[in-house]
C-alpha cells in the first residue's frame, strides 16, 4: 500500500512507514494479529496523526510491522516473523514498533511512526541505534488507533537524523509557543544502577558530551525504594486497562495469541480494581517526585535500555528478564505522561545504546532541540 502526500509542505520529498495500528482509510489494520484483521474491515477514515503527516507533504510508503496488538517490547511476533535489526541481525530489534524501527535503521524511509506505552519506541530506538521520541501523552491525537493502554498510550516517531525527527515533529505538533530551552538535567543514579555496568559507562560518557546544553548537572534518586515498585504499578495500571480495552472481544473471538502475549491476557483478567486502586496512589507519588525534578525546565538523564538488544535465539526467561527490566527504565516517563527521547550514545560490542532524556509534560520540541545540539557536539 501506498498514498502519496500533498504536493507541498513542510515534509514533501520525505517518505515514511506507519505502525499497524493506525488506520488508513480503505485497509484493515492488522495490530500484528490475524484475528484481530479477521474480526474487523477496512478502515473508513485515517487517523489524524497519518492525515496531518500526509498534509505536509509525506508519502506513506507502508504499513509496517508490531508486535501482536502492541504488547510486547521485543520486536518478536509469533504471526509474522521479527523484522531484521539491520544493525545486529543476530539481536531483536525492539518492539512493539518493531518494523518502524527496522525501515528507518535499514534505510527505507525517512521517518516512521510508531507507537509508545511502555517504551516501545524508546527501546526499538536504542536497539537499531536511530534517533525516537516518545511524545507528552495527549499531545497528539489517537483517535482511529489500535490502542493498548489508553492513559499511557503515545504516539511517537523514529528518524535517523535529530533534524528529521525534529522536522516531523513540529509538523505533528502543529502551531505552538517556543518551548523554553531546557536548562538543567538530574542523572537519576538509581535508574544507572539497574544498567549493565557496560552500559551504564557508555551513557554516562555520552552525558558528558551533552553536559554542555546544560547549565547544571547533578545526581538525583528517582524513587526512594527502587523502581521496582514503580514497574509494579505501571504494569498493573497497563494490564487493567488493556483488559478493558480488549477482555471483551478476547473473551468473543478467543484467537491464538502467540508466547508470551496469551500468557499476559490471562494475567491481566486475573487483576481487580483494588490492585489497580493500589497501583494509582504509587503512580501519584512518582508524578510528584518527577515533577519535583522537572521544575524550572529541567530533565531526568536515564539509560534507554539496561543491556544490549538480546539475541533472537535466548531463551524465554532472558526474553522476559531484560523485559522486566527495561519496564523499570520506561515506567517514570509512562507513569508521568511525560515525553522522553532516545539519543543513540554509541556501541556495546558493535551493538547500539541509548541516552534516554526524560523532559516536563509538553517539552517535546525542546527535547528534539537536546538532541540536534548533541549530534553538533
Amino acid at each position: 500500500m501506498s498514498v502519496a502526500g500533498a504536493t507541498s509542505g513542510p515534509l514533501r520529498s520525505l517518505s515514511f512507514g506507519a505502525k499497524d495500528l493506525y488506520d488508513v482509510a480503505g485497509h484493515v489494520t492488522h495490530a500484528g494479529s490475524p484475528a484481530w484483521a479477521a474480526t474487523h474491515g477496512a478502515a473508513t477514515q485515517t487517523a489524524p496523526a497519518i492525515a496531518t503527516l500526509l498534509a505536509a507533504g509525506a508519502d506513506l510508503v507502508a504499513k509496517t510491522h508490531t508486535d501482536e496488538l502492541a504488547w510486547s517490547l521485543l520486536g518478536q511476533n509469533a504471526h509474522y516473523g521479527t523484522p531484521t535489526n539491520p544493525r545486529t541481525p543476530e539481536r531483536v530489534p525492539g518492539g512493539s514498533s518493531s518494523g518502524s524501527v527496522v525501515a528507518v535503521a535499514g534505510g527505507l524511509v525517512d521517518f516512521a511512526v510508531g507507537s509508545d506505552t511502555g517504551g516501545s519506541v524508546r527501546v526499538p530506538a536504542s536497539n537499531c541505534g536511530v534517533y525516537g521520541l516518545r511524545t507528552t501523552h495527549g499531545a497528539i491525537s489517537l483517535e482511529h488507533v489500535v490502542p493498548l493502554a489508553p492513559s499511557f498510550d503515545t504516539v511517537g516517531w523514529f528518524a535517523r537524523e535529530p533534524e528529521t525527527l525534529d522536522r516531523v515533529g513540529r509538523a505533528l505538533l502543529g502551531d505552538k509557543p517556543v518551548a523554553p530551552a531546557l536548562t538543567s538535567a538530574m542523572v537519576a543514579s538509581d535508574a544507572f544502577e539497574l544498567a549493565d555496568p557496560a552500559v551504564a559507562e557508555a551513557v554516562r560518557a555520552a552525558i558528558s558530551r551533552v553536559a554542555g546544553t546544560f547549565e547544571s548537572v547533578e545526581e538525583v534518586s528517582l524513587a526512594p525504594a527502587g523502581l521496582s515498585p514503580w514497574a509494579d504499578a505501571w504494569r498493573t495500571i497497563q494490564a487493567r486497562e488493556i483488559w478493558a480495552a480488549h477482555g471483551a472481544w478476547v473473551e468473543a473471538e478467543n484467537p491464538e495469541f502467540g508466547p508470551g502475549i496469551r500468557e499476559r491476557f490471562e494475567w491481566a483478567k486475573t487483576l481487580d480494581s483494588q490492585a489497580e486502586q493500589e497501583a494509582r496512589a504509587v503512580q501519584s507519588d512518582a508524578c510528584d517526585r518527577l515533577l519535583s525534578h522537572l521544575v524550572g525546565h529541567g530533565t531526568i538523564l536515564v539509560p534507554a535500555v539496561p543491556a544490549i538488544a538480546p539475541r533472537l535465539d535466548a531463551s524465554a526467561d532472558e526474553l522476559e528478564q531484560y523485559r522486566t527490566r527495561a519496564m523499570m527504565l520506561t515506567c517514570p516517563a509512562g507513569l508521568g505522561g511525560l515525553p522522553q527521547i532516545s539519543i543513540p550514545a554509541g556501541e556495546i560490542d558493535g551493538c547500539p545504546i541509548a541516552l534516554g532524556v526524560i523532559g516536563p509534560r509538553g517539552s517535546d520540541l525542546a527535547l528534539m532541540r537536546v538532541a540536534v545540539e548533541h549530534a553538533a557536539l
